[in-house]
């Protein structure tokens, strides 16, 4: 079933609100509470035959729509749309944790986040550079996983010593054996399709004492994407994901020891269990030099992602401002062009 929102008071459609965490009505101010908030005041629903979702050839999106709808505009990217076949199923997270960052702060910081021009090409902080800002509830996954571990290796440990006029090299070698039990809580991991996943993984962390129990009312006001892929077919990528931390906490119980040459390093890990949930991200979509660009922040904490396009000449002119010399000015500028505004 498809929900609508009506204000009891005025019919309007109520949203969440992230400042307040109620449901509210922009028309009239009134607000309720999503706990106290009552199924009578669902005024509009749709059965799943009479849902439809349409996909966007430009960017794969899904979104939900009415039944009378026969061509929009794409909520995430601005394309124009076509509807696809009917609905088959219901969007069911178990969690999620709600916006905190309003779409006026969203945009705020989107523009502080360009120098608000200073540094950006003459005429792209123009209000018709931007093509749409979307709050939407991106799908993940969070798995509790389970790594046994076990490493055979050779350690040494070199000391150097004088005898006489002779300096003398000595060498011990030992075989080091570990078995490690590791457990891993909640570990992220994107089920969108479309959503870059090095976009997302650079918006991590998120607060999990925010999650709360799936509601409704919560997505009222923003897009909701539904998970491309289940948790078996992204149960390789979140285990690709820990392998750093287990090899970093392998190599912190090997501490003392010149040099480890690893013979063995069986890892097994195992999913426990695992949650469906959403999380909140603000995208901004705008364009510049005939190409359209992707400005993210996190939701909930207002971690920024992306790359504004730079204005070299700009850079280098106050740059040079600042420091006097050309030297600092072209370091700095080579810091920015290898990625130092993520």
């Amino acid at each position: 079933m498809v929900i609508q929102y009506k204000c009891p008071n005025c019919g309007g459609d109520m949203v969440f609100d992230s400042e307040s965490g109620t449901l509210s009505c922009p028309s009239c101010g009134r607000k309720d509470n999503i706990e106290d908030f009552s199924d009578e005041h669902i005024l509009t629903t749709f059965s799943e035959d009479e849902a439809k979702e349409y996909h966007c050839e430009n960017c794969g999106a899904v979104i939900l729509t009415d039944a009378d709808t026969t061509a929009t505009t794409c909520s995430f990217c601005g394309a124009g749309v076509v509807l696809a076949d009917r609905l088959s199923g219901v969007l069911a997270p178990n969690m999620v944790i709600p916006f905190k960052i309003s779409k006026e702060e969203a945009m705020d910081a989107f523009r502080t986040w360009c120098k608000n021009g200073r540094l950006t090409p003459k005429g792209f902080m123009t209000a018709d550079r931007v093509k749409a800002i979307t709050g939407m509830y991106v799908p993940f996954w969070l798995y509790d996983l389970n790594s046994r571990v076990h490493v055979e290796a050779t350690g040494t440990r070199v000391r150097e010593y004088t005898r006489g006029d002779y300096i003398y090299t000595e060498t011990k070698y030992y075989d080091v054996m570990r078995d490690i039990n590791l457990d891993y809580l909640r570990v992220p991991t994107d089920a969108s399709e479309k959503m870059k996943d090095d976009i997302m993984d650079k918006l991590e962390p998120f607060h999990y004492e925010d999650l709360k129990e799936f509601k409704t009312p919560y997505l009222a006001g923003y897009i909701a994407e539904k998970y491309n892929y289940n948790d078996v077919e992204l149960l390789p990528r979140v285990k690709d994901r820990i392998k750093g931390f287990i090899d970093s906490y392998i190599s912190s119980t090997m501490g003392g020891y010149s040099s480890v040459s690893y013979r063995t390093k069986d890892i097994h890990t195992k999913k426990k269990q695992s949650a469906y949930v959403l999380f909140p991200i603000w995208m901004v979509y705008y364009d510049y030099d005939k190409s359209e660009h992707t400005f993210a922040m996190n939701g909930q904490t207002g971690k920024i992602v992306g790359k504004p396009p730079l204005s070299y000449g700009k850079i280098a002119g106050w740059f040079s401002g600042i420091a006097g010399g050309s030297f600092i000015t072209l370091k700095l500028i080579a810091l920015l062009l290898g990625g130092g505004l993520w």
